[in-house]
């Protein structure tokens, strides 16, 4: 499927399919791909690589799409070890949905592609989200983007600093792992591959306790449809770091 076939391709009579639950999907793939789980889709969803939508009553379901853009996912992990974002890219810049990020942006141009102001850059910068530089990348601007987004709920940069600090931890322990296999003679790839599993499975750990938690909260059912968000009026603003 890397060597060209496009998300959003059918399969047979797959186009005369209705949409399927979750575990439909995960029969469907599990051959190709063993290690497919729900909280892996779930954690794909939560990382804006899919879109599936909600019935009535919450649960997700899949066009024919949905499961080929998770087919095309799913191959660019396992074959070519190709990051999250590095997928996103390429599956927008095949879908035509926004053409392919520069490498390196300056500070002007990394704040009119992200719609931020000098304020909460400067504010992301002295909490340590994104590293003060001449030159901006990727990671900067899917950065920035998501904190314009979540201070329209009333979420500042400075209430962002424990999900800086939890990250930090989550790389220690990659470190920890990845450190002794990289010090060894030969090649790094076994370094390398470990850190990437060990990072991808405390990813779907991550979104997983997220989404048990908001579950126990009562906010997890009856999400609404894929695509449609509440406006930052009916969202209520933090008041401390805390929450509180």
């Amino acid at each position: 499927m890397t060597g060209g076939q496009r998300p959003g391709l059918v399969r047979g009579h797959a186009s005369a399919r209705a949409s399927v639950g979750i575990g439909q999907v995960l029969a469907e793939l599990r051959q190709e791909f063993p290690d497919i789980s729900p909280s892996k889709i779930r954690f794909l969803e939560a990382e804006g690589l899919i879109q599936p939508a909600r019935a009535e009553s919450g649960y997700r379901r899949f066009a024919v799409a949905d499961v080929e853009r998770l087919r095309f996912i799913l191959t660019a992990q396992r074959d070519e070890y190709l990051p999250l974002r590095v997928i996103k890219q390429r599956l927008d810049t095949m879908e035509g949905v926004a053409p392919p990020e520069p490498e390196a942006m300056t500070r002007s141009e990394l704040l009119q592609a992200t719609g931020a102001d000098e304020g909460i850059l400067a504010e992301l910068e002295d909490y340590g989200l994104v590293r003060r530089a001449r030159h901006y990348g990727t990671e900067a601007v899917l950065v920035v983007r998501s904190a314009v987004a979540l201070r329209e709920y009333g979420i500042e940069p400075r209430h962002l600093r424990a999900v800086k600090a939890a990250a930090d931890r989550e790389i220690s322990l990659v470190e920890q792992v990845a450190a002794p296999l990289a010090r060894q003679k030969g090649s790094r790839e076994p370094a390398l591959q470990a850190a990437r599993d060990v990072a991808a499975h405390i990813a779907r750990l991550h979104a997983t306790l997220v989404e048990n938690g908001l579950s126990e909260a009562g906010l997890a059912s009856g999400a609404p449809a894929a695509g449609t968000h509440p406006t930052a009026s009916e969202a209520p603003g933090l008041r401390s770091a805390s929450g509180r």
